[in-house]
């Protein structure tokens, strides 16, 4: 028999709210308690939307950024399909045979196993924008006002050419993310414990099984640890963690190569990369050479189609010797030929390096004599095909097998993309050249013996592993060939540089105007 007590509890039962329950009590609604609940739920949603809306008030120029940088994204995604490829795109799904290191292959074919190479392009877009985000984000952190970390982020949110490589199928903008997630760690706060410093080692270890430039980011992670002091032997120690924790990634993914192909190396391309240079600017009548290294000695017209011809062409008198001969043999004909040029020639092949570093700063975007067409890294207007190694025939086999649909190109967002490239829509040479400037001077308030104020030191030590990553990768990519694809780290590395070491300027002179003036008061 159904009591008139268990009636009302059932009905109670019955009225129960979910959320009610959650949020406490007996979880039975009354018309009160609905009021009180939708009046603390509209407060809320009030609350956070005020709090969004200060949120974008208070960086709305790094809001806009970061806004015109995703349209762009999604436009480039819709205006390729399923990417873009390169002459390189095809050994990174494949194998290098040793020509490269394949550190990109690992988060290729996670993609690929999920997704299709349309995903490939659009993680890598999301990656762009991620590495704008944690830019603007460190640079706060480390006291640079709001419109300089904007600054920062403005080129590798706009830039075509970065663009351009995130819809490509090719490793550039994972190395940029290595680097800058690598800077991130060791700046995230001012004074990092070991656990940090031994991440920002692995990481930054791990760019160079993507990007065999990313060898040298070890000299200027060194240096800022050594900068920000604390006594030697606690800098010493904290120096020496890192360069054993950078090894690591190299030392097991030269082994891994040695099980596999017989070479204990990231890849056997450093030697031909500067024989290009030395190829280049070598006067093979007067240099003295042995038979074997005469025969790769290049002649005039050879010559003038430039470094990278002379290294990677199958008409170079390099290419020859790689058909006929074994690798280790080929690898010391080489080496020998370049150290011939670098000893009885060094102004020569230093003129013609010196002459390749200062193109960045040129005021137009375009290709020297002898240097890789710059149109390889722009956005076409129909869809690109290369040969040898990303004809129509291969890229056609490598959608069918990866998926994402035949080649297709959406003409009218081509066309803009490809007029905004062209049109403006690049870093220009005269800013880099501002950033350099004040990148300089920030790294060297960071050197100095007398140490300014903790702000002004926090934004100069930042600026200072800034300006040596981007001086190192650089200047060594440049060693071997110069092209405008090797240019683009800059847009990570120089450019926070150059706003880190305008901080820094604006922060010393400021912190002079409100020192106190010496002399006897009257």
């Amino acid at each position: 028999m159904t009591t008139e007590k268990s009636r009302a509890g059932q009905g109670a039962s019955a009225n129960r709210d979910p959320l009610a329950t959650v949020l406490g009590g007996n979880g039975v609604v009354t018309p009160g308690r609905a009021r009180t609940a939708a009046a603390a739920a509209a407060t809320a949603s009030q609350g956070r939307l005020a709090a969004a809306g200060a949120l974008l008030r208070r960086h709305w120029l790094a809001a806009l950024l970061l806004a015109a940088g995703l349209v762009l994204r999604v436009i480039a995604q819709l205006a390729y399909r399923p990417a873009l490829f390169y002459i390189d795109s095809v050994k990174y799904i494949r194998s290098s045979a040793g020509n490269d290191p394949e550190g990109y292959k690992a988060p290729l074919r996670a993609i690929l196993f999920a997704g299709n190479l349309d995903a490939v392009a659009a993680v890598q877009h999301l990656l762009g924008f991620a590495i704008a985000v944690a830019l603007y984000v460190l640079l706060l952190r480390r006291g640079a006002s709001r419109w300089l970390a904007a600054l920062a982020i403005a080129p590798v949110l706009l830039d075509g050419y970065q663009l351009e490589q995130e819809q490509t199928i090719m490793p550039t903008v994972w190395f940029e993310a290595l680097i800058v997630a690598g800077l991130v760690i060791l700046l995230w706060r001012p004074d990092p414990g070991w656990r940090r410093i031994v991440a920002a080692g692995l990481v930054l270890g791990t760019s160079a099984t993507v990007a065999q430039v990313g060898e040298v980011l070890v000299v200027p992670a060194v240096i800022y640890l050594l900068a920000a002091g604390g006594g030697w032997r606690r800098a010493l120690g904290r120096a020496g963690a890192l360069f054993v924790a950078f090894a690591v990634p190299i030392l097991a993914y030269s082994t891994g190569s040695l099980l596999a192909t017989g070479l204990f190396g990231l890849s056997h391309q450093g030697v031909t990369s500067l024989y290009g240079r030395t190829a280049a600017a070598v006067d093979c009548a007067t240099i003295r050479l042995p038979a074997a290294q005469r025969a790769i000695c290049p002649t005039a017209a050879q010559q003038a189609s430039g470094d990278d011809w002379l290294a990677f062409n199958p008409g170079s008198p390099v290419q020859a010797i790689y058909r006929n001969q074994q690798i280790g043999e080929v690898n010391s004909t080489i080496t020998n030929f370049n150290s011939a040029v670098l000893k009885q020639q060094p102004l020569r092949v230093l003129g013609a390096y010196g002459h390749d570093v200062l193109k960045l700063y040129a005021v137009t975007r375009q290709t020297a004599p002898g240097d890789p067409p710059i149109s390889r890294w722009q956005f076409p207007r129909s869809f690109q095909y290369f040969s040898p190694h990303a004809t129509k025939a291969e890229v056609d086999a490598m959608t069918r097998q990866y998926g994402g649909g035949q080649p297709a190109v959406w003409r009218p967002a081509a066309a803009f993309l490809h007029d905004y490239q062209l049109d403006g829509g690049y870093t220009p040479g005269p800013l880099l050249l501002l950033f350099t400037v004040t990148g300089l001077a920030g790294s060297l308030i960071a050197l100095m013996r007398r140490r300014p104020d903790a702000r002004t030191r926090q934004l100069a030590l930042a600026c200072l592993l800034f300006f040596g990553s981007s001086v190192f990768l650089l200047l060594v990519s440049d060693l071997f060939v110069f092209s405008w694809r090797y240019q683009i780290p800059a847009l990570v590395t120089l450019v926070p540089a150059g706003a880190l070491g305008l901080g820094v300027l604006a922060s010393a002179v400021r912190a002079r105007r409100q020192r106190p003036e010496s002399g006897v008061s009257p």
